[in-house]
């Protein structure tokens, strides 16, 4: 109506003649009224311009853009109202697609840019009206209705929705619409409203509301969700409290109370110094019985803890920590901690390592760690407490740097040093953790130095000649004593072991030399688009040798013998006096053989391939055998024969892998009485099988098949966009990382179609006596249903049992600005649904609604 009203009013003027119009294309137009405006008004249109000078209006067609000061507008349409300083925009019909486009987009001065339909704005006093607005608040947006701009800091609006859906009014399908409101720079203060759904009102209303409107963290509490567990009762979910310490770290605080008396408490704080670090810290505890009413609770806690530093932040030194330790039956006790994660909750260990490393140029590096393991299953745990490392690179002492031509052979001598220092406790049981001082009694500290001489030469031109001299000590602060108990007599025997403090050394010395070299064939193709197949062979030879350190003149090694009592005889035991077992028992000198073949092929180019070069793809990537001849044994000295061999296929897609082992000698299948009961044993003999017109009998044998494929895998690679990284994100950015990485279910990737990742193994195992497979396959992807709805799956099967281990569903549901999760294990002891509806915008990450059913081991579901 105002473009018709414009142009009549154009031609009304120029039929009577009394006005000068001037019409430019494209042209800019700056104009200085001659009121009291500080500033000049500054226009462009990349259609047309049209000028009424008489009334001092301005009307700027396609693409049109005014300037006054520090406000900027953008529009199809634009009309300047120089005398009464008034901007009127609006868009635009498109004749092809009948949509409204350009659309007036205004911002004044570090303000968020608005949207709406049309625009009327005074620009000398600020005011003005905007119809259909838009806007964006920290993950809220405002749109539909009349919004009325009072002064630089106060916007009256009317009948507008505030929501979380970016899409403006009339698409937005779920919102509160306010019929009256004044937002001011940090709040809303809203009359009369009440919740809309699809354009439907609905009967939830109130009389008056107060919506923050926040520009920096702001803290507040953490709204509970409702249930029933079957084992624990009804719960209080998940309150809480979250605390903005700062811009650069914030503190979630919640807990979860149950009616049966269980509860749990978990704080998690998040940091983050742009190129400096980031990291998590959370500390959680509960009290749970599972038992009879009246047992005692089972007192749960755990620690996690991740911190990364920016490599640019300290160069040459590094920082990282990844910390996860806690109690055996955390995670089982706990199941919600993790959003019940199948993965989590069938782990049976866990780890934690923290580092620190610094380097002095290319020469020294240094690294000083604390590191944690835990068997769950076994409820041990080992410490290093804590692990120093430190090592000199590869020198040659008698090469220069002043030398011209090619290098001496005493030259090319090489050297290094290297330090390791550890103070650990092996698998100390859970329970005996902090009692007294178990952690004292049970340090081991070990210091070990390692200096490797290497000289590496080509010889007769084909053949790669290489030797090393590696000698290593070992100082310890504790050795060990086993001693038989009074009494004891063979067969019945109970061993003492004391620990004496003191220090004392152990050092070893080996020998090593290898000769290899590389032999080729190919054989060509003259027709199709095979060129040739090409076989190289690696054949290697070496010698090592190491002496026997359990001599009784190395005095590494002690003797325990037990008293003889009638009619048992005397039993002894050798053992080392170091509880790591360090050295080795045993001299070797010996022969090793192997040899390793690699097949590729080369095809040539496709006629699309503009490069014009040939393709190789590789058959066989590494097939390898191996043995040792041992002379200074008495006898069996051929080790057992292993092969090995890795390929991929389909284009690197899919890898595959294969491990065995052949046993040269003959075993005898003997029997034995046992308890009224015929045993069978075997006895390795010294003889070849061969001998007996046999193969090598096969021990063990593995094969693994495993890759990742997905809809992109086979399309041509495209390439990758400079994007973000963590040096380079912003705070908003920042903020969402935190969140997907906290809980990482809160991300799907609706662009890739499909996904899918497989494992499938096999393993044999030949004891003569008896034989053991297992045959398993693990599957695991996602699939796009439709464009808003995903799967994705998680199953293991035992092919041998043909039983389905655990298996799981994730079903999402994109609901523009709110996701739908439905987390389903159907079978096994976590069986388990899981309902979650939560809104998509980071700073709402609390306003969900879950329905869930805890695991229980029974056949049926409960709510």
């Amino acid at each position: 109506m105002d473009s018709v009203r414009d142009s009549k009013l154009l031609k009304d003027k120029k039929s009577k003649s009394t006005t000068p119009i001037k019409k430019s294309g494209g042209v800019a137009d700056t104009t200085k009224n001659n009121s009291s405006l500080k500033s000049e008004v500054k226009s462009h249109a990349d259609d047309s311009t049209l000028v009424d000078q008489e009334h001092q209006i301005t009307y700027l067609y396609g693409n049109a853009r005014v300037t006054y000061e520090d406000f900027e507008l953008d529009a199809d349409y634009i009309r300047v109202d120089q005398k009464n300083h008034l901007l009127f925009a609006k868009g635009r019909i498109d004749p092809v697609t009948h949509r409204y486009v350009g659309r007036p987009i205004s911002k004044q001065g570090k303000d968020k840019p608005l949207l709406s339909d049309s625009l009327l704005f005074n620009y000398k006093t600020k005011k003005g009206k905007l119809y259909n607005p838009a806007s964006d608040q920290d993950g809220n947006f405002l749109s539909g209705g009349v919004a009325k701009k009072l002064d630089s800091t106060e916007v009256a609006y009317r009948n507008v929705i505030f929501s979380t859906c970016d899409l403006p009014y009339p698409d937005t399908h779920f919102g509160i619409v306010i019929t009256r409101g004044i937002a001011e720079k940090n709040r809303i203060i809203a009359g009369p409203a009440y919740l809309e759904i699809e354009g439907i009102p609905l009967p939830l209303a109130i009389p008056f509301g107060f919506f923050p409107k926040p520009d920096t963290k702001t803290s507040g509490i953490i709204i509970p969700t409702f249930g029933e567990d079957q084992k624990l009762g009804f719960y209080l979910r998940n309150f809480g409290y979250y605390f903005a310490i700062s811009d650069y770290m914030d503190l979630t605080t919640t807990g979860t109370v149950y009616s049966k008396g269980a509860y749990e408490l978990n704080s998690t704080m998040h940091y983050l110094k742009r190129y400096k670090y980031s990291g998590d810290l959370s500390l959680s505890y509960g009290s749970h019985n599972y038992g009879l009413q009246g047992d005692p609770a089972t007192k749960d806690f755990n620690v996690t803890w991740s911190h990364s530093q920016d490599p640019n932040a300290h160069p040459g030194s590094t920082f990282s920590a990844s910390v996860n330790a806690g109690t055996s039956t955390f995670y089982s006790n706990n199941p919600s901690y993790s959003n019940y994660n199948i993965q989590a909750l069938t782990q049976n260990n866990l780890r934690s390592t923290i580092n620190y490393s610094k380097t002095w140029g290319s020469l020294f590096n240094m690294s000083l760690g604390l590191g944690h393991s835990q068997d769950l299953t076994n409820k041990t745990i080992s410490l290093q407490l804590p692990t120093l490392s430190f090592s000199m690179a590869s020198l040659s002492p008698f090469d220069s740097k002043e030398r011209v031509g090619d290098p001496k052979w005493y030259q090319k001598l090489t050297i290094s040093y290297s330090l390791q220092a550890n103070n650990s406790i092996n698998n100390l049981p859970e329970a005996e953790l902090f009692k007294g001082n178990t952690l004292i009694k049970n340090l081991q500290t070990s210091i070990t130095h390692n200096i490797p001489i290497g000289l590496s030469l080509n010889v007769f031109k084909y053949f790669q000649f290489s030797s090393n001299v590696n000698y290593t000590e070992h100082w310890y602060l504790q050795t060990i004593r086993k001693s038989f108990a009074r009494g004891s007599i063979s067969g019945l025997d109970s061993m003492v072991t004391d620990t004496l403090n003191g220090f004392k050394r152990a050092g070893i010395y080996n020998l090593s030399t290898s000769l290899s070299t590389k032999v080729y064939s190919t054989i060509s193709f003259k027709k199709g688009n095979l060129i040739a197949i090409r076989h190289v062979m690696t054949p290697s030879v070496s010698f090592n040798y190491n002496p026997d350190f359990s001599q009784s003149s190395f005095g590494y090694y002690k003797t325990a013998v037990s008293n003889a009592v009638i009619p048992y005889p005397y039993s002894s035991q050798t053992y080392s006096i170091f509880e790591d077992g360090f050295p080795s028992a045993g001299k070797q000198a010996g022969i090793g053989l192997s040899l390793d073949n690699t097949i590729e092929a080369k095809f040539k180019p496709k006629a699309t391939d503009t490069s014009g070069k040939p393709k190789k793809v590789a058959i066989l990537q590494g097939l390898t055998f191996s043995t040792f001849y041992n002379f200074a044994q008495d006898s069996l000295r051929l080790s057992p024969i292993s092969f090995s061999a890795h390929s991929a296929i389909f284009n690197q897609k899919v890898n595959l892998s294969f491990f065995g082992s052949l046993n040269p000698y003959v075993n005898q299948v003997l029997d034995s009485i046992s308890n009224g009961q015929i045993l069978k044993y075997t006895h390795e003999i010294n003889q070849f099988t061969w001998q007996h017109g046999k193969f090598p009998t096969l021990t063990s044998f593995s094969f693994s098949m495993s890759g990742s494929l997905n809809s992109t895998t086979f399309n041509p690679k495209t390439p990758v966009q400079p994007g973000s990284t963590l040096q380079t994100i912003n705070p908003q950015q920042a903020q969402r990382l935190a969140v997907i990485n906290s809980d990482p279910s809160a991300y799907v990737d609706f662009n890739v179609p499909w996904n899918v990742s497989f494992n499938y193994s096999f393993s044999y195992n030949n004891n003569i006596t008896s034989t053991n497979t297992t045959n398993t396959i693990m599957l695991s992807g996602d699939v796009n249903l439709t464009s808003k709805w995903k799967v994705q799956y998680n199953t293991n099967y035992d092919i041998r049992a043909r039983k389905l281990a655990v298996t799981s569903f994730a079903i999402y549901r994109d609901l523009h600005c709110w996701d739908l999760n439905i987390q389903w294990v159907p079978f096994g002891l976590y069986k388990s649904y899981n309902i979650t509806l939560k809104v998509k915008a980071s700073i709402l990450q609390d306003l969900k609604l879950s329905k869930r059913s805890d695991y229980t081991s029974n056949q049926s579901f409960t709510q």
